[in-house]
């Protein structure tokens, strides 16, 4: 299947992630795709800025753009954890948080409730799963089940060595 579906509308098949991060709340990040040649703004200040929206006062999930970043950032905290992507200025932006939640539901049946550590212990896993979601910048599976698929067989396939 080609994009997400959501209630709020779909991902067209022109829409394409420009950069997606998972950061926690010191700036650290512990797993991060470029999907473009095109300069990105710095982790940190990206991380910052979310961080500045997320406050109770402002309670924004996304940044529309900021007077240096030639993309907008979309994003959500999932307890310590934060997905941050860059994409264009006309996507759909309810498209994209529909998008990281199926990620972090993804990472979630992968990990049983995926945290910090997962991903630091794990981070081959979360790309391989990333890779099964997102190719080139564009969303070509979003069925839980396929996604995980391939990596259960190779999780199985190395069990046996």
């Amino acid at each position: 299947s080609s994009g997400i579906n959501a209630e709020y509308g779909r991902i067209n098949l022109r829409d394409m992630i420009e950069f997606l991060l998972v950061c926690n709340k010191a700036g650290a990040v512990r797993v991060s795709r470029s999907y473009t040649t095109k300069p990105l703004p710095e982790p940190r200040s990206v991380l910052h800025a979310c961080l500045k929206r997320n406050s109770p006062q402002q309670c924004c999930h996304f940044i529309l753009k900021e007077p240096d970043w030639n993309v907008r950032v979309v994003f959500r905290q999932y307890a310590s954890l934060f997905f941050v992507l860059g994409i264009s200025e006309d996507d759909n932006i309810m498209a994209y948080f529909a998008f990281i939640h199926n990620l972090v539901e993804t990472l979630n049946s992968y990990f049983s409730n995926v945290c910090e550590l997962d991903l630091m212990h794990n981070v081959d896993r979360a790309h391989m799963i990333l890779d099964e979601i997102v190719v080139n910048g564009y969303i070509t599976e979003s069925n839980r089940s396929r996604v995980l698929a391939p990596i259960a067989i190779l999780d199985k396939s190395i069990d046996k060595v």
